[in-house]
């Protein structure tokens, strides 16, 4: 990475849900190493208060809420704590995430809900928060976190996870094509990556499944974190709109 990138991130306020960890703690970190700010939300107040002292400790800039993103006055709440704090806000990562894998048959319709809940409801209400600001600054960035399960249906037990991937990938597109003479819109879709989201089934047999998938492709997160700084380090005439990462070994 050049200086002149390195200070495209130096000095940028950006928001992360979803930051106790996997991705969003990663990322959080790795953008505080190159000089952003991060505000952080996520449910567990105690590990996001763990990550900031990290943070705080080697020199970051960071501020940290508790969010449940399925509530849209907490990320509203979360997205305001960045501007009040730090004066302004670039970059909104909406990152949280659920991945229930379960075939259709079981009907495990409260899975459904919290998917949708939390992969799309909960990336609308980030939008919610921060278009308004980005509008008026004349300047912002949303980082979408997708998958490849967002590119192609993962079945059987992924269907509905998938279901709500393609709409992420559909509204940041839709988003960017609305907004995007000055807001960047970027879509993340990941293949296996080590994180929390793997132990999201409830379902025993889906479980094991993505347990021994994960065992035999994963990547670490920071890789996840490179191609996140790769989209926001970018001059702001360039809007990089979609990034597909997968490990090596990964067929899916």
């Amino acid at each position: 990475m050049t200086s002149v990138l390195a200070n495209n991130i130096s000095g940028k306020v950006v928001v992360i849900t979803g930051g106790s960890s996997g991705l969003g703690e990663t990322t959080a970190r790795h953008l505080a190493s190159l000089g952003a700010s991060v505000v952080l939300g996520a449910r567990r107040i105690d590990k996001l208060e763990a990550i900031a002292a990290d943070i705080r400790t080697a020199g970051g800039k960071v501020a940290v809420q508790a969010t449940d993103v399925t509530s849209q006055d907490e990320v509203k709440a979360l997205v305001n704590l960045a501007q009040e704090r730090f004066g302004k806000v670039d970059v909104v990562i909406n990152n949280a995430g659920l991945m229930a894998i379960a075939p259709l048959a079981e009907i495990r319709v409260d899975e459904w809900d919290r998917m949708i809940d939390i992969n799309v409801k909960g990336l609308l209400y980030g939008v919610a928060a921060a278009l308004p600001i980005f509008q008026e600054q004349g300047s912002g960035h949303f980082i979408n976190i997708s998958s490849v399960a967002g590119i192609k249906v993962f079945s059987p037990g992924g269907t509905v996870y998938s279901g709500t991937k393609f709409a992420v990938r559909a509204i940041a597109e839709g988003l960017r094509h609305e907004v995007g003479g000055k807001i960047r819109s970027t879509i993340i879709s990941p293949g296996a990556v080590e994180s929390e989201l793997k132990h999201g089934s409830s379902d025993a047999q889906g479980a094991a499944f993505v347990k021994d998938f994960y065992q035999q492709n994963e990547i670490p997160s920071e890789s996840v974190a490179r191609a996140i700084a790769y989209a926001i380090e970018q001059p702001a005439d360039v809007d990089i709109n979609e990034i597909v990462l997968r490990p090596t070994v990964q067929e899916f």
